[in-house]
């Protein structure tokens, strides 16, 4: 690997657990060459923002509602990250569709996380409990994660990487988000290795 660290950006929604996952892998050397560079919310009471702070890395709470428009609001997003020399963006429990000019501007540099397997289980509308829910309403034997490119499409970018979990029989939407999470803190951080130093592909694993 090179010396030289590649930077990242962050955007979440909510309680950032998968930033925190990252977090932990940076601190334990299991993520090496890399630090999180800015993490930007489009939540003010997001408890992302919290980590970051804890941890002394950038944070930013953007607020929608000051822009007339998506576009607008990305743009503002761009405008933030042109402050830094970003290699990659994760979205980690990001809830916002991002605009075209977004995508475009950092074109095969975002990733994104979803907890199920993808092509199944995706698309608008498809996140958290949503997800789990629709998995369990559907009688499937199992269920994961994917890490995944962003593109226009919603969950339709090339497939990074995949986890699997079993479906069992008494499952809860929160007992199967909780596996599902589980799994999802040990794949980005590998994700986020792969894409930035071109290891050898990741093998879709069983745990149960």
């Amino acid at each position: 690997m090179s010396n030289q660290k590649k930077h990242l950006a962050v955007l979440a929604s909510g309680s950032g657990t998968n930033l925190q996952a990252v977090i932990d892998a940076i601190k334990n050397n299991k993520l090496k060459d890399t630090e999180i560079s800015i993490v930007i919310s489009n939540k003010l009471n997001a408890y992302a923002l919290e980590r970051a702070k804890k941890e002394g890395i950038n944070s930013i709470f953007i607020n929608p509602s000051d822009f007339k428009t998506n576009l607008e609001f990305d743009k503002k997003i761009v405008e933030v990250l042109s402050n830094y020399c970003i290699d990659l963006i994760i979205l980690a429990g990001y809830t916002k569709i991002l605009s075209i000019e977004l995508i475009n501007t950092f074109s095969n540099k975002i990733i994104n996380i979803h907890p199920a397997l993808l092509p199944n289980f995706g698309g608008k509308g498809m996140y958290g409990q949503n997800v789990h829910k629709a998995v369990l309403e559907s009688n499937t034997k199992e269920t994961g994660c994917t890490v995944h490119y962003v593109t226009e499409e919603v969950d339709a970018g090339p497939i990074i990487a995949q986890r699997k979990v079993p479906v069992l029989s008494n499952d809860t939407i929160e007992t199967l988000s909780n596996r599902v999470l589980q799994e999802e803190h040990k794949i980005l951080p590998e994700a986020i290795e792969l894409v930035l130093f071109n290891q050898k592909a990741l093998q879709n694993t069983y745990n149960t």
